[in-house]
């Protein structure tokens, strides 16, 4: 029997991409470059990026972004230097 009062939650799938905004030097993805080229791959460009699943439980779709912005906002994205993508599914 339900708690009258208690909201019913729902599972959502989340994915983040954390990465740095145009300009920022990325010297991991020049590392990575350079390397590729030595093992002989003509790349023109390489940027790199974290990608974050998770699984949470939010009364609806708003409020599983809503979270997920704050998230992002508050540990996992410097908004200096950091932009970020949020899909929730």
């Amino acid at each position: 029997m339900e708690n009258q009062g208690e909201i019913e939650k729902m599972k959502f799938d989340i994915t983040l991409t954390i990465s740095l905004k145009e300009g920022m030097l990325d010297p991991e993805a020049a590392a990575i470059q350079n390397a590729i080229t030595n093992l002989g791959y003509a790349t023109e460009s390489i940027r790199t990026a974290r990608l974050y699943r998770i699984r949470l439980d939010a009364p609806d779709k708003k409020a599983a972004r809503e979270m997920a912005v704050k998230m992002c906002e508050r540990l996992l994205a410097n908004p200096v230097i950091h932009r970020y993508e949020i899909e929730v599914s």
